[in-house]
């Protein structure tokens, strides 16, 4: 198999840059894969809302145009591969919209597979109902999940790389999943191109680690780095890829005369974002351990990673469940003048004092001046300051009461003290919560289901 592999990440979440894909491309044409991460914890229970609207939506849109994007690349010759979790809680419409816009770009003969079978909500209900109380305690917590059972929007098991690959190996140009384990996105190429075996776990480690490195976009490449001041053009950062070996050794870059910078500093600090035990970072396709990984700076921009060391993987998928959990609404006030942060923080005392005396106190409030060290209260101290942004934000089971707090803020323009100059926003908007439910279910619980579209 030709080495290195080159895969390259242009979408780090639901909202990331939408024209990074296609630049990345042009950036690097000689990219084997181009993925794109959409789905963060609770990104499920936004899209269950848009679905309850409307039965065809319930995906990442945003991707469809990603697509519309590319196509002139594939009309042009390129071979690029496109994996992607954007199918969100509705793959197959996911693909079938992004099969007529390739259609209506003229790229006709691709193929698209389509990976479902992660959406397991049906089946916690199900095995709840008289069950073992043990089954689906929530990690961070322990607490049952009969306590939110009844109030359940989503559940989704973290897929691993098995039906990406089979995808793959079916001829699929895109792969279209719902919720899939971040770094499969990786992880599931590498074991098709090189012919890994599934108990090769050393290598798939290796993989692992690279997408997770780059699963963030340009995060890695210097996006929120402790440097990130020193870094030139960030204006125009370049988001990065892998050259994958077949051995599972790979160097992180990205293209050249683009902005951000990729060191050894800028992998580490990614490496170590979100993995909680560095010796049992766990993933569907095996067990990580960092403990022996070398990070090694190879030139400008070009880092290397070796050294990883893989086991077998846990016998569950890790799931992400989100629940309703009430209603929150924020407002806020700009405010300007002497003794603003008193006057700013009295504000919203009058605002909550007058919900308690209706009858409307709120399960959760919090009052922050913005300015004032509000977003690491007690960290500094405070300075004197002649403006502030007072925010104010309160959550309830009862969306009566939140209703009530959207019409509290505005009476403070003329009832307020003296340098009230804003009300941002208008009346503050009602809107739902949803909770985040992490828990395990058996893997032999859970099949996942591949089917190609003919373009």
């Amino acid at each position: 198999m030709r080495e290195p592999l080159r895969i390259g990440n242009a979408q780090g979440f639901w909202g990331d840059a939408p024209d990074a894909p296609a630049r990345l491309l042009s950036q690097q044409p000689s990219l084997d894969y181009l993925t794109l991460d959409y789905l963060a914890e609770v990104s499920l229970s936004i899209m269950a809302q848009q679905r309850k609207r409307n039965p065809e939506a319930g995906y990442a849109a945003d991707f469809v145009e990603v697509v519309r994007s590319l196509a002139p690349f594939w009309r042009n010759g390129s071979k690029v591969r496109v994996i992607t979790n954007a199918g969100g809680l509705n793959p197959k419409a996911c693909a079938e919209a992004c099969a007529l816009a390739l259609r209506e770009a003229g790229c006709e003969g691709l193929r698209i597979g389509v990976v479902t079978g992660d959406d397991v909500l049906a089946t916690l209900r199900a095995q709840c109902d008289g069950a073992d109380p043990e089954l689906f305690r929530n990690l961070e917590t322990g607490a049952s999940i009969r306590t939110v059972l009844d109030d359940l929007e989503t559940a989704n098991a973290y897929l691993g790389a098995r039906p990406v690959v089979e995808a793959l190996e079916r001829g699929a140009d895109i792969v279209v999943a719902g919720r899939l384990s971040d770094p499969t996105l990786v992880t599931a190429p590498c074991i098709h191109h090189f012919g890994w075996a599934w108990d090769d776990y050393n290598r798939i480690a290796a993989a692992t680690v690279a997408g997770h490195i780059i699963e963030c976009g340009a995060q890695v490449s210097g996006g929120i780095a402790t440097r990130w001041l020193d870094f030139p053009d960030m204006a125009d950062v370049g988001f990065p890829f892998v050259e994958m070996r077949a051995d599972g050794s790979c160097c992180v870059t990205k293209p050249e005369g683009t902005g951000g910078c990729v060191s050894e500093e800028t992998v580490k600090e990614q490496l170590l974002y979100e993995i909680g035990d560095p010796a049992q970072y766990l993933s569907p396709d095996v067990c990580v351990s960092l403990m022996t990984t070398r990070v090694q700076q190879e030139g400008p921009n070009r880092v290397s990673v070796l050294g990883v060391r893989g086991s077998a993987p846990p016998s569950t998928y890790k799931v992400s469940a989100t629940h309703r959990d009430g209603f929150w609404a924020q407002g806020m006030l700009t405010l300007f003048g002497r003794d603003v942060v008193k006057k700013a923080r009295r504000c919203g005392e009058i605002v909550l004092e007058r919900m308690r005396r209706a009858g409307y106190a709120p399960e959760r409030s919090q009052v922050e001046c913005i300015g004032a060290g509000a977003v690491v209260p007690g960290v500094f101290d405070e300075p004197e300051l002649l403006e502030t942004v007072l925010r104010i934000g309160v959550a309830d089971p009862r969306r009566e009461v939140v209703e009530r707090f959207s019409r509290e803020l505005a009476p403070l323009v003329t009832a307020g003290p003296q340098g009230v100059t804003g009300f941002s926003a208008g009346r503050p908007r009602v809107q739902a919560v949803f909770g985040y439910w992490p828990c395990l279910i058996e893997k032999n619980e859970v099949t996942p289901v591949v089917e190609v579209i003919e373009i």
